[in-house]
């Protein structure tokens, strides 16, 4: 055949590519409890599916008759692939070659894997472990110069998030760049005790005084409680069991609608339990989880970010088979009270539903923003306007249901006053300016002094104003909409997705999916 030389050095240098860094290396990379980059791809993907791009980049050597003597793949793999049937771009770091460091081929594979991407308006999964195309010390060597910070793939990055939904996980020690690039998702994932993620590392922090090993500057245990990263799992299969269920809520881009699953009844079609799960003492707590996984689809609420901004629950859920982003009051942080981080989060999830034409669900159990001192200092109210704005500008159908506290500025974000909404109120639900016992002494100051008996001048006060706060009141002037037997909720919700999804269309928003 007359290229038969040509392909068998085609197979030769293919079969090169697929050794990664080398036996020893690999081993070296498992006996840390890390897989290799084909592994992963092979775990993560519907078997066959890859399609590699630029297999053959890397860096080779010749004889004096111009053969191949030696050949090191690049440390960065992209290429398509199918998960659960549908196309993907995946972005990975080959940590067995340099660490996962930048070398040759990384920048413009690194930039190939985000237009691949952007051009062909499909998902995007990024599997980091390393500095991702970010330099090297070693490079000043190589190249004879040092090279200027450009992120020439940032601007393709930002596009992406406007575009396709973007995941990264974190697989081993991620710096500079690559934690970067973690962070620059919609969902973002790290492995216990394996994943790190820094700024700069433990050899570098060293210079400035601060000896810490890699957990101890950059684990999990503190970027999923930070907000950097949404997600800790115990292994990398968990990473991809994680990612490939987040997918599954997702349009494969801003022009397509979410997918709609096959419908689910919920658990249980006993909702009896609901009408006694709120306390009758509003300072005690109850599981606000255990009301979402009861009224959604069964098994079909992802709890996002559960380790941060820990008084508001985020996540995706199904209603009927149709995909809905789910926000809901925990009362055991703050007694549900907004701080700068549940704020944050809001804005990000509420950016997710704006994004990807989900509507919203909401579960709202909110004393106000959080008070006092470390409040204040944290800037809440700046974080908090800024989750009051997205809900303004929001576009999206919302529902929500009232559960019991809605006092205060953070309360009156439930949804945007701008539009009409799905409104409905529990029997257990309360509402105002400030909470009565937080307001009495300062609004009654005077008739609370002028009395011989103050202590019993503010229970009687009290007990007037109360008798005037019950929600039948607020419905009778309008102030609600409905009030529900909690028993209707699950009911409401599906009537409330049957209104909604023919009102979604596909198409890029206005603004950009903030990170």
């Amino acid at each position: 055949m007359a290229w038969d030389e040509e392909l068998a050095d085609l197979s030769r240098r293919r079969e090169l590519a697929r050794e990664m860094g080398g036996a020893e290396k690999v081993a070296r990379h498992r006996e840390k409890g890390r897989l290799p980059v084909r592994e992963r791809i092979e775990k993560l993907v519907d078997k066959d599916s890859f399609i590699e791009v630029g297999d053959l980049a890397g860096s080779a050597q010749y004889d004096a008759a111009g053969k191949l003597v030696e050949f090191m793949p690049s440390n960065f793999l992209t290429g398509r692939a199918r998960i659960d049937g549908r196309p993907v771009v995946l972005a990975a770091d080959d940590f067995t070659v340099r660490g996962g460091s930048n070398e040759g081929a990384v920048g413009d594979k690194l930039m190939a894997s985000e237009l691949m991407a952007r051009d062909l308006k499909l998902p995007l999964i990024r599997l980091v472990d390393g500095t991702g195309g970010g330099g090297s010390v070693r490079n000043i060597e190589l190249k004879g110069h040092t090279l200027l910070p450009k992120l020439r793939m940032w601007p393709a990055m930002t596009q992406n998030l406007a575009n396709v939904p973007v995941v990264s996980m974190a697989l081993g020690s991620v710096a500079g760049l690559g934690a970067a690039r973690v962070t620059a998702s919609h969902y973002s994932v790290m492995v216990k005790e394996t994943s790190q993620m820094f700024i700069a590392g433990p050899p570098v922090v060293a210079r400035i005084g601060q000896n810490l090993d890699k957990n101890e500057l950059g684990g999990s245990a503190i970027h999923t409680r930070n907000g950097v990263c949404d997600d800790e799992v115990g292994s990398e299969e968990q990473a991809f069991e994680r990612v490939r269920r987040f997918l599954s809520y997702l349009p494969r881009s801003v022009n397509e609608l979410p997918p709609k699953a096959e419908p689910v009844p919920p658990q249980s079609m006993d909702f009896a339990w609901l009408r006694d799960v709120i306390p009758e003492d509003n300072r005690s707590v109850y599981k606000m989880r255990n009301i979402v996984n009861a009224l959604v689809d069964q098994g079909s609420f992802m709890e996002i970010g559960s380790k941060w901004g820990r008084p508001l629950i985020t996540g995706l859920a199904r209603i009927k088979g149709h995909a809905v982003v789910l926000f809901a009051s925990d009362p055991y942080h703050y007694g549900g009270a907004w701080e700068k981080q549940a704020c944050e989060k809001f804005v990000r999830m509420l950016d997710l539903a704006e994004m990807f034409h989900l509507p919203v669900v909401n579960f709202v159990d909110i004393p106000g923003f959080q008070i006092g001192l470390e409040a204040e200092k944290s800037g809440a109210m700046r974080y908090g306007v800024r989750a009051l704005t997205a809900v303004a500008q929001s576009t999206v159908p919302w529902c929500t249901f009232i559960i019991r506290k809605a006092f205060g500025v953070a309360a009156g974000g439930h949804q945007s006053d701008g539009r009409f909404n799905f409104r409905y109120a529990w029997p257990s639900a309360q509402w105002g300016s400030l909470p009565i016992e937080g307001g009495l002494e300062v609004a009654y100051k005077a008739e609370i002094a002028a009395s011989d008996d103050p202590e019993a001048k503010l229970k009687e006060i009290e007990a007037r104003v109360r008798s005037l706060t019950s929600p039948f009141r607020s419905a009778e002037a309008f102030v609600v909409e409905n009030i529900v037997d909690p028993v209707q909720t699950r009911d409401l919700l599906e009537e409330f997705v049957d209104v909604a999804a023919p009102l979604m269309q596909p198409g890029p928003r206005a603004f950009s999916y903030r990170p």
